[in-house]
């Protein structure tokens, strides 16, 4: 007859794989200890028989308890993004903070720490607890940073978690509606009659925006001068002003003032038009620029050490989260692109691609951080 230990093995076995925790019987599971002739597992100088049944039931016994789920989150969560209050990033982090906050019965407060492209915010993350109650939402600058791999303070792929993705979309050019340039081939060729005078404006040195800028110079062959701001609402409000000719940025914060005719928008950076967009050429159309493509994206990463069972939840919050219809709809009005949370373990290496796609575009456009 069986001891009460084994009994409580058998119960743990079948837990985990109730919980989809085991998925292959089949195979014989041997730890280290256990003597592949005749699976005894020697505890104390004495063989006891070790079932493959029993054996499994060790190894899921700390997925079964899972305290650190059990017990979290048990306060606030901070959720940090790396741009200025009323660009993209923030306006994305608010509107998906809600939701979260309230499928985990705690609240999700967005805290702003703009600059270096982001690295400000990527910076504070990795140095947090590894405990689920401080997340990022990190944007492509997080890519561009590390591709350029210049004065980072932290591992941009192995100082942290990525949880899941939320968003991919793409970038607009765009100038006052009073400019003298009517479309991007006009700023163009503003650009290469006055070598370095004509400015374009971005979220700030060496995010996303500050890139795609770049690529066009590199890419057209033109000299315009990079100012940086801290996010997309303190570069639209330069743009209004008049501090800069043109800025690059993402179409939730200049929209309403293309729709009221204040500014003007030259061209998208994707592959094809714009949904909300439909009359406005892609670069490549718009400066003669074949296969100029440039994209970015947003998802959630929390520090490195993030428990497993901490970070499968929270997949699944942000997924139940950003699929929720009315949620989606808004999510496809602001950025304009693709609302997809994708599945776990995929955001990890999408970061690392990028990463190498960027550095690529880098080192054959030669394109200089300023």
């Amino acid at each position: 007859m069986p001891s009460n230990a084994g009994r409580a093995l058998r119960a743990l076995g079948f837990a985990a794989l109730a919980a989809g925790r085991i998925r292959d019987l089949g195979r014989p599971w041997r730890p280290p200890s256990v003597c592949r002739k005749n699976e005894t597992l020697r505890m104390g100088g004495n063989k006891k028989m070790l079932t493959r049944r029993m054996a499994l039931g060790l190894l899921a016994a700390p997925l079964v308890a899972s305290p650190a789920l059990a017990a979290w989150p048990d306060r606030p969560i901070r959720l940090l993004h790396g741009f200025g209050p009323g660009g993209t990033a923030d306006i994305l982090a608010r509107l998906i903070a809600t939701p979260i906050g309230e499928q985990l019965g705690q609240s999700v407060v967005v805290e702003s720490r703009p600059g270096a492209g982001g690295n400000i915010a990527s910076a504070a993350l990795a140095r947090s607890q590894a405990d689920g109650h401080t997340i990022g939402l990190l944007t492509g600058g997080h890519a561009v940073s590390a591709a350029f791999a210049q004065g980072l303070t932290f591992d941009p792929v192995n100082d942290f978690d990525f949880v899941s993705m939320v968003v991919r979309y793409a970038f607009v050019i765009v100038v006052r509606a009073d400019s003298p340039a009517r479309d991007l081939a006009g700023l163009v060729a503003m650009a290469k009659a006055q070598p370095g005078r004509v400015t374009f404006g971005s979220a700030g040195v060496g995010s996303t925006h500050h890139l795609v800028g770049e690529m066009l110079n590199a890419a057209a062959g033109i000299q315009m001068q990079h100012v940086p701001y801290r996010g997309d609402a303190a570069g639209t409000t330069a743009l209004l002003g008049g501090e800069v000719a043109a800025m690059v940025t993402t179409s939730v914060g200049v929209l309403p003032h293309v729709r009221a005719g204040t500014l003007r928008c030259l061209a998208v950076s994707s592959a094809t038009r714009s949904k909300l967009l439909p009359d406005v050429p892609t670069v490549a159309e718009g400066a003669g620029l074949p296969g100029f493509e440039a994209p970015t994206w947003a998802g959630i990463a929390a520090p490195k050490g993030l428990p497993e069972p901490v970070a499968v939840r929270l997949h699944q919050v942000v997924a139940a989260a950003i699929n929720e219809p009315a949620m989606r709809r808004r999510l496809d009005d602001l950025v304009d692109g693709e609302v997809d949370a994708g599945r776990p373990g995929d955001m990890r290496p999408f970061v690392a691609a990028e990463i190498t796609r960027w550095r690529q575009v880098i080192q054959r456009q030669g394109i200089q951080m300023q």
